[in-house]
């Protein structure tokens, strides 16, 4: 089993990508995907720390991270019906071009 440490920088690698995808892309399935990397990062986070605390016979860490991969499965969905409902508006994923959905 690896040290928990690698554990937790490929964690923070992941969300490192999935927050510089957020941050710099404009495109809405770019960004959807960065927030699926950043919900993964998570999820590793949850299973590391489950494995390597002081009860990893317990399943209250593979039980916190099935309701997160939910959470995420929900948030895509939710998200992907988003992006189809704007490129069929507005014919376009770019969030910037997306004039109308500004307050």
């Amino acid at each position: 089993m690896a040290p928990l440490h690698q554990y937790l920088l490929l964690s923070l690698l992941l969300f490192g990508l999935g927050l510089a995808g957020v941050m710099t892309r404009r495109n809405g399935l770019i960004t959807l995907m960065g927030i699926e990397l950043m919900l993964n990062a998570a999820n590793l986070n949850f299973i590391a720390f489950w494995r390597h605390g002081p009860n990893p016979d317990a399943v209250e860490g593979v039980l916190l991270a099935m309701f997160a991969i939910g959470v995420a499965a929900a948030e895509v969905a939710v998200g992907l019906a988003l992006v189809i409902a704007i490129f069929r508006r507005f014919r376009t994923v770019n969030l910037d071009e997306v004039q109308e959905l500004k307050g």
